[in-house]
């Protein structure tokens, strides 16, 4: 099976809070059965140390590390990366992407 990039959002108390709801919404959306495209497929995260940005400016930076293979995110059955971000809305939150098996 062949690797797509993804992104999604989501807040919670904490990184692994907001991943943990991210990886459920996806699974809901998109099924449990694996090869989803989605953030479902993801068992780790990866923080990236940068500063939090807004949301549209971290969906930019994202785009650009996938773009250039970047090795932290660059396996379809590794990490997702994630970006701390500040939402529309004002609410921090993360940015989560990367690779994932299709």
């Amino acid at each position: 099976m062949g690797a797509v990039e993804f992104f999604t959002t989501a807040t919670g108390p904490d990184l692994k809070a907001a991943f943990n709801a991210a990886r459920e919404e996806a699974q809901w959306e998109h099924g449990h059965g694996g090869y989803t495209g989605s953030i479902a497929e993801k068992y780790e995260v990866s923080l990236f140390d940068e500063p939090r940005r807004r949301e549209s400016d971290a969906l930019a930076r994202a785009e650009e590390l996938v773009r250039a293979g970047d090795p932290r995110i660059d396996d379809k059955w590794g990490p997702a990366g994630a970006l701390a971000i500040t939402t529309a809305s004002g609410d921090e939150g993360w940015l989560f992407f990367g690779f994932a098996t299709h």
